[in-house]
């Protein structure tokens, strides 16, 4: 069995609309170069930036 990382040895990137860095998560394992917000809320906010621009 792998040993367990600490939260402070995961990756972590910046979200694209609040600015905010947020850490790998285990559902995000196959995506991880996809994902750009750190939320749903983050990820609706750009949707409708988006449209009204």
């Amino acid at each position: 069995m792998p040993r367990m990382r600490r939260k402070g040895d995961l990756p972590e990137k910046v979200c694209a609309q609040c600015g905010r860095p947020f850490a790998w998560r285990k559902k995000w394992e196959r995506v991880w170069d996809e994902v750009r917000y750190c939320s749903d809320r983050c990820r609706a906010e750009s949707r409708k930036a988006g449209a009204k621009g």
